[in-house]
């Protein structure tokens, strides 16, 4: 099998991110020359995919502080989550978000050096961590995300997840509901409430129901496993197994653009 370089940026998926990049900063007044775009996002992406410390940049890629910088420069002008959106819209364009069928699910890391937005992991003894919940459409394609801390239940941060996709929801109709998919961590009826508030079709199972059913009714198919599947997918970027950013904001910089990354993946294969 041919080795696979997951932090390589191909020409298609850069021209789908030159558009969006910030103005660049005027150099009237002398100074040396800025960094390339090009290399500093790849150098950004290399960081994503492999994880490694800042410092530890390969000298090749760029100086780490001139890229942390560049990284600091695009997060707070918000091209990271601008770069989410239009991959979003361009599946849609190609292959269309599936509505129909939408999954939410959370998932919790380790946080040694976060600062805001975590809390004492109770699957960890406690330790620092961070919950991301993750909403999916019926193929797994990651609609919103959001941050707090490991101890945050999952209902708490359902609203904020459902209310924060990126891109416009169409409206639900009796002849095209859009029904939504949760765990038994869900079961309740503030959860079902903030479900049916929003115009969804609510289905909350366990994994041991999720099985029974699939036995039990031919052709059944469980919908709620692409959200996981898309975690999973997710922590392929080992920036993520463990947050190593002690600002929130840097922490959803690089979710935003694993998410991105993902989604212009399958448009150049639908492309």
């Amino acid at each position: 099998m041919a080795r696979t370089y997951p932090w390589k940026v191909s020409d298609a998926f850069w021209e789908g991110v030159k558009p969006l990049l910030p103005a660049t900063p005027s150099h009237a007044k002398g100074g040396r020359p800025r960094m390339d775009d090009r290399r500093a996002f790849e150098a950004i992406i290399y960081i994503l995919r492999t994880g490694i410390q800042w410092n530890a940049l390969p000298r090749e890629l760029g100086a780490s502080s001139t890229v942390h910088d560049r990284f600091q420069e695009w997060e707070q002008a918000g091209f990271f989550m601008a770069l989410w959106q239009a991959g979003l819209c361009m599946y849609d364009e190609l292959e269309g978000i599936q509505w129909e069928w939408q999954a939410v699910d959370g998932a919790m890391t380790k946080a040694p050096f976060g600062k805001a937005a975590t809390g004492a992991n109770p699957t960890d003894r406690g330790k620092r961590g961070v919950k991301r919940s993750l909403l999916t459409d019926g193929a797994g394609i990651p609609l919103a995300i959001v941050i707090d801390g490991a101890n945050r239940h999952d209902v708490k941060l359902l609203c904020a997840t459902l209310d924060g996709i990126v891109i416009a929801r169409p409206e639900p109709a009796e002849e095209q509901p859009q029904h939504l998919c949760l765990d038994a961590g869900y079961v309740g009826a503030p959860a079902r409430q903030e479900v049916e508030t929003r115009h969804y079709v609510p289905h909350i199972r366990s994994r041991g129901e999720e099985k029974q059913e699939k036995v039990l009714t031919p052709g059944h198919r469980a919908r709620r496993w692409v959200v996981e599947r898309t975690h999973s997918w997710i922590n392929r970027s080992r920036r993520l197994l463990v947050r190593w950013e002690k600002k929130g904001e840097n922490y959803l910089a690089f979710l935003h653009l694993a998410c991105a990354q993902l989604i212009f993946a399958k448009v150049e294969v639908f492309g």
